[in-house]
């Protein structure tokens, strides 16, 4: 293999598939990048064998051929090479030169043979969305995916693809997010569970534009693909969580609040929490306004809003960080916050409109 490239594309390919690298793996080479140089096109690619990351990039290939070269080094490596037109030249002993100005370094590389094969996605079902959309999608319900391993299932997010529409939703045991957005081409109708981290990923790749992309299913695989970037995800196997019998329609409170304004008393009141390890934030609720409590050894806080209420008074504990991860997906001016008792869960919502959903289960109170 021999070929030349700039830089910054280099450079720009390898930060984006190295975070499907394996960082804790018996198999070293999943911790690898595999470098494949063909016609004029240097593809790179990354798995763990759950998330596969691929890119390609314009070169002057001179000798085709493939290699597979240690992810960390070679991403710190060339990290530094932005500026410079770069030389890969792979010899008969399997090292990777690098040359650039009137330097150079080897590296010695993995057997390619040895790779996995990256899942091909062939005459699959897909659907039509925004970038923007999709990427919304995403970032209204990731946060509540579950993190630790005790429930596998929960740590990816439902996708429900129907008629016209799909559906994401996520949850921990401590909170839901559910989100609806609209798509416009479709021969898939399919429930999916996708990994929270393969999510994460396809939303960095995303941008906040009306420009529609494709998403594939086949089988037990997802793939999104952008300009020259491609992510093959290996879906969740399982059946999700009965979402729907969670989610109450009938409330005994109903609080009408300016999210900004909720947000930045939050965000002061919360200060204490966080200082003392414990997070909690009292809410209460009382003619048509809306009360903010804190306390600890250091002191106490005090926040309060004005609000439209309908219903009874109502006070009530939270974590103060599951709110404020809601309120950070939330766009709208005026969000309305949904109660039945003081030990129920909070519904958070759209003032108008019904495209997304927030469910926070409450603490025990503190006086």
């Amino acid at each position: 293999m021999k070929a030349y490239c700039e830089g910054l594309d280099l450079v720009e390919a390898v930060q984006k598939v190295i975070k499907a690298a394996s960082n804790k793996t018996i198999n070293p080479i999943l911790e690898g990048i595999k470098i494949t140089a063909e016609d004029d096109t240097l593809t790179l690619v990354a798995t763990d064998s759950e998330l596969a990351i691929e890119k390609k990039i314009k070169a002057d290939v001179k000798v085709e051929g493939e290699t597979v070269v240690p992810g960390k080094f070679f991403s710190e490596f060339v990290k530094k090479l932005a500026n410079e037109q770069i030389e890969l030249d792979l010899n008969e002993k399997n090292q990777l030169k690098i040359k650039y100005t009137d330097s150079e370094v080897y590296i010695q590389c993995f057997n390619s043979l040895e790779y996995p094969t990256i899942q091909k996605i062939d005459n699959a079902q897909f659907f039509t969305i925004s970038q923007s959309n999709f990427k919304e999608l995403i970032e209204k319900t990731i946060f509540s995916v579950a993190l630790d391993d005790s429930r596998p299932i929960l740590k990816g997010c439902l996708f429900e693809i129907e008629e016209n529409q799909i559906t994401s939703v996520a949850l921990d045991g401590f909170r839901l997010a559910k989100a609806t957005y609209p798509i416009l081409e479709q021969t898939a109708r399919v429930s999916v569970i996708v990994p929270g981290r393969s999510l994460n990923e396809i939303s960095k790749l995303l941008e906040d534009t009306d420009e529609n992309i494709r998403v594939f299913i086949q089988r037990n695989y997802l793939m999104v693909q952008v300009d020259n970037t491609k992510i093959i995800t290996r879906l969740i196997d399982g059946d999700f969580i009965n979402y729907k019998q969670i989610i109450s329609s009938n409330f005994a409170t109903t609080v009408t609040v300016n999210k900004a304004q909720f947000e930045d008393s939050l965000d002061r009141a919360s200060i204490l929490g966080r200082i003392s390890n414990d997070n909690v934030i009292k809410l209460s609720i009382k003619d048509n306004m809306l009360t903010l409590y804190s306390s600890s050894e250091i002191g106490n806080v005090t926040e309060k809003i004005n609000i439209v209420q309908n219903g009874t008074d109502l006070t009530i504990c939270f974590d103060s960080r599951f709110l404020k991860d809601c309120l950070r997906a939330i766009k709208d001016e005026f969000i309305k916050l949904c109660f039945t008792t003081s030990v129920n869960p909070c519904i958070i919502k759209a003032n108008e409109g019904e495209n997304y959903i927030f469910l926070i289960l409450p603490l025990k109170q503190f006086t």
